[in-house]
């Protein structure tokens, strides 16, 4: 049995961790409700360009030529994972770490055979795991999640975007979490190049078409709004994941403290029992100890 000043020394240890964990719950409690309103924000807007962007592709004469919709053969693989910079964040990080390499192996063996599957990580852990791995890592971004911005993440969507149109790579695919709610993370594996006719179609449904005016032509104006709009499915990307970050991370720092919370109760009555059973040795002896004199 463990003496009283290691119960003691456990007891003060836990309460610290359980007085860190209720900090941190509160300071990502914060944390996401900023993350959530933008993520609530970008939704509706992104939603609105891809439809203004269908209603334009269907109201142009003729196809307009889209290098972003060039399909090829995926011979060369780029795969897109959204983790964090930091952890204590329950299965967060591992659930995207996960779904990315069983996308590589069920999907794209072959390329991974030939050394065609490549990363570009966004957040520390990714690129932690993945290096480690043995993956090759093409580019990583680390930093931005913190002062997270359009500006800030445009440079990764066009790390993507360029290296499609100059045929380094011939699909790109992002792995993130989408954010429902606190408690719930769904992840997600969404091809993001080359475009899907069917993204566009889905935002054209039996609805009219507004009579738009152009200037300049509609297919200037599709070929300008193209790479608008992929960047702005990128941020909200990045947004879905911060925002899941945080919920995530006060989920799992709920439990902790709820946890700790358990141990102090299991280590008070460890340390009470403990006491009790001092006292009643010392008194053993001392009762032991005063019939021997008497007997003498």
């Amino acid at each position: 049995m463990a003496s009283l000043k290691e119960v003691r020394s456990r007891i003060t240890s836990v309460s610290s961790t359980q007085q860190i964990t209720k900090a941190m719950k509160m300071v990502a409690a914060s944390k996401l409700r900023r993350a959530q309103d933008g993520i609530m924000r970008m939704r509706p807007y992104a939603q609105r360009l891809g439809g203004i962007l269908a209603n334009l592709s269907t109201l142009a004469e003729g196809p307009v030529s889209n290098k972003y919709a060039e399909e090829r053969d995926a011979n060369r693989i780029l795969i897109v994972a959204i983790t964090s910079d930091r952890g204590l964040a329950g299965a967060f990080n591992s659930n995207v770490i996960k779904a990315a390499t069983t996308l590589v192996t069920e999907k794209y063996a072959t390329q991974m055979a030939a050394g065609n599957v490549s990363f570009l990580t966004i957040g520390k852990k990714g690129f932690e795991a993945f290096s480690k791995r043995g993956y090759a890592v093409n580019g990583t971004y680390t930093g931005i999640l913190g002062q997270l911005s359009f500006d800030a993440v445009r440079g990764a969507a066009e790390f993507a975007m360029d290296g499609f149109i100059n045929r380094e790579y011939d699909r790109v695919e992002i792995v993130y979490n989408e954010f429902r709610n606190v408690a719930t993370q769904i992840i997600r594996t969404e091809q993001f190049l080359p475009i899907l006719e069917n993204q566009s179609e889905e935002n054209t449904s039996s609805a009219i078409i507004p009579d738009y005016t152009f200037e300049p032509s509609k297919e200037e104006i599709i070929l300008e709004l193209i790479p608008k709009s992929l960047k702005v499915q990128f941020y909200k990307a990045i947004l879905e994941s911060r925002a899941s970050e945080e919920g995530a991370r006060m989920t799992a720092m709920e439990k902790a403290t709820e946890n700790a919370g358990e141990l102090l109760k299991q280590l008070k009555l460890t340390y009470n029992r403990t006491r009790q059973a001092a006292i009643t040795t010392e008194i053993l002896e001392i009762v032991g100890g005063a019939e021997a004199l008497a007997a003498k």
